[in-house]
């Protein structure tokens, strides 16, 4: 099976060969690059796709933060690690190093339909958090000097199911997780790593997810209500929902 050129050569091209990428600029801090590959999980004999938002700069961001995205159910049609870069890019324009994964293959099955969400969706989850440990181990060896104890995780709706898994799974590992309308997934109950969840005005989540008030209070854990659809949280909201969005999900970052 062959697979694209290794991921330390290609980080180098992306990251200093800024002509020949695509530069985006959103009148704020940076510039943006952005740059896309495929990695190969030779354990898993899996590709996993993967774009990169990073700031366009002479010299390197001090103390440059990792935010880690995973995107909503695609059903297996490809592409939707890209279709949230109003976000990714933002945040890229704001000197963060933005990853998003692809985290369906048009070979996998189906997620059902039927049955309980938290045991017929589990395996799914489980291969999404084994994708981010996978790339977060591949980037520690490529650029080590980017921020890992500050590492933050976003993911919408089955992805953010995914960044919950992640969450309960391997807790040392994110400083920071925010969901965006997770519906089935618990979210962890404790105040490390900090959690922040964005909820639609459409969708409830099942029971269970969300913690109670209580729980809210104990854990400091924000549990945000918005006037957002669930299918207007990527790149088909208005210019005002991305700006809501991009808005708190930047407070959240820059909270300590």
């Amino acid at each position: 099976m062959k697979y694209k050129i290794p991921l330390l050569f290609v980080l180098i091209l992306s990251l200093f060969n800024c002509s020949s990428k695509q530069t985006i600029n959103l009148n704020s801090h940076y510039e943006v690059q952005q740059d896309t590959l495929t990695m190969a999980d030779q354990n898993r004999n899996r590709k996993i796709p993967v774009a990169f938002y990073s700031p366009k700069t002479k010299t390197p961001v001090p103390n440059q933060q990792l935010v880690i995205f995973s995107h909503g159910y695609g059903a297996n049609q490809g592409g939707d690690y890209l279709i949230y870069s109003y976000l990714t890019e933002y945040l890229a324009a704001k000197g963060y190093f933005v990853v998003s994964i692809q985290h369906e293959l048009p070979t996998d099955d189906l997620i059902p339909k039927e049955g309980k969400p938290q045991i017929v969706r589990m395996p799914f989850w489980e291969r999404g958090t084994e994708n981010i440990l996978f790339v977060l181990n591949e980037l520690k060896h490529t650029i080590p000097s980017l921020d890992y104890k500050h590492l933050t995780l976003i993911g919408h709706s089955n992805g953010g199911d995914m960044t919950a898994l992640f969450a309960n799974k391997y807790p040392d590992l994110v400083y920071k997780i925010i969901t965006m309308d997770n519906r089935r997934m618990y979210l962890p109950k404790t105040r490390h790593p900090k959690i922040y969840t964005l909820r639609s005005n459409d969708y409830p989540a099942d029971e269970g997810v969300l913690p109670t008030s209580e729980e809210q209070k104990k854990y400091h854990i924000t549990v945000q209500n918005t006037s957002i659809n669930h299918g207007s949280m990527d790149n088909k909201g208005s210019a005002e929902e991305k700006r809501t969005l991009n808005s708190l999900i930047e407070k959240y970052l820059s909270e300590k």
